[in-house]
């Protein structure tokens, strides 16, 4: 199932001849130099010492900085520290020594990295059983299947879904703020998310609930304390709890509580989203706009299946992204700022999450492999 992404051809005459890219010292911390080219989320490779060299930790709106130790990286602005390498040049055909490979662009990978180009509708057909295949193969080879969810996901019932997929392995991190894991703790103590049982109705006194849920993890120390306590004894926190599977909470100015796990630095939130993006093979962004695009922005659109420190490019592959929203505007929104890669389901998450379990089930007995309740 995997979309193979050929390197562009450097021994063809332009990129042969093409001089080495160019590097100058930042002039403070924190600070980039003036005319840094800015990287986009494809292949991108820069030419140093007479050959063409992949940046580590791939990622849009970043800069190519080359370590102490010669290393090349894609780093974001706020990282580079005063006299530490970055290159600069605005072209990416190669010219000034940058090349971004636009897939389907061509052999030699001239192209531009556009914003702006989606095409999603909620006419679209859904294929369900692709999307099923890939998330299984991801499980067989080892991957790395990212979740970043919004709370419709818990309102809307997928919650039991989103459960099995953790319990049986399709997810390697989940990413989320407060709110998802509030009603989802909410519901795993009272049977309700902000006081609406499982039918829609309210509760008398229900407006609290959500409240008195955040109060239980707070007096026991954490999530994972709450659930050794079995303070929480079902849902998807305790799921990932159980399964030893990471998250990262991050807070918005919004929230109640928050619980005790949320990070509220949004620049430590963003590094703790980020050591999972960087290891992502494949990403599933249900029911949320803002968190999905944050996510979008960090992700590569390709994985690379070996070492970049290795003389030998590596293999690059298509990283699987799927982003799902009952409205064709978050998912237009993330293609539209750049995750050009995403495929785009306009439909709830109760239907999406619980249709595609169905799809993995058959696939899975298909295979003969065996699954949890």
């Amino acid at each position: 199932m995997s979309i193979l992404i050929p390197h562009p051809d450097f021994t063809a005459p332009r990129l042969a001849a093409a001089p080495e890219a160019r590097f100058v010292p930042a002039p403070a911390d924190g600070v980039l130099p003036e005319g840094f080219f800015a990287t986009t989320n494809l292949p991108t490779y820069a030419k140093i010492d007479g050959r063409w060299r992949m940046p580590r930790e791939p990622r849009m709106d970043a800069a190519l900085v080359r370590d102490a130790e010669g290393a090349l990286w894609a780093r974001e602005g706020r990282r580079v520290r005063a006299g530490q390498l970055v290159a600069v040049g605005a072209a990416e055909d190669g010219s000034e020594g940058i090349l971004v490979n636009v897939p389907g662009a061509g052999a030699n990978g001239a192209g531009e990295f556009k914003f702006m180009s989606s095409e999603v509708s909620r006419e679209k057909p859904i294929d369900y059983a692709l999307m099923a295949r890939i998330l299984v193969d991801e499980r067989e080879r080892g991957g790395y299947p990212v979740w970043v969810a919004g709370p419709a996901l818990v309102h809307s019932r997928a919650r039991a879904d989103m459960t099995w997929f953790v319990r049986n392995g399709f997810v390697g991190a989940f990413l989320a703020g407060n709110a998802v894991a509030v009603h989802d703790i909410e519901a795993a103590i009272f049977g309700t998310t902000l006081g609406m049982t499982g039918t829609g109705e309210s509760t008398s006194g229900g407006h609290g609930l959500h409240m008195r849920a955040i109060n239980r993890v707070r007096a026991a120390g954490s999530i994972t304390a709450a659930v050794r306590q079995e303070i929480v004894t079902g849902g998807i926190m305790h799921a990932l709890v159980e399964k030893d599977v990471p998250f990262v909470l991050c807070g918005s100015i919004r929230d109640d509580g928050p619980l005790p796990d949320v990070i509220t630095d949004m620049v430590a939130a963003q590094d703790a989203m980020r050591a999972h993006t960087t290891r992502a093979t494949m990403a599933v962004l249900v029911a949320t706009a803002l968190h999905a695009i944050a996510t979008g922005n960090m992700l590569p659109a390709f994985v690379a299946e070996s070492d970049t420190a290795d003389d030998a490019l590596p293999t690059l592959r298509e990283l699987p992204t799927i982003c799902v929203d009952s409205a064709e505007f978050v998912v237009s929104k993330l293609k539209d700022r750049g995750t050009h890669q995403a495929f785009g389901v306009v439909t709830n998450a109760q239907d999406f999450m619980h249709i595609l379990r169905l799809y993995v089930e058959r696939e899975l007995a298909e295979r003969g492999a065996g699954v949890l309740a």
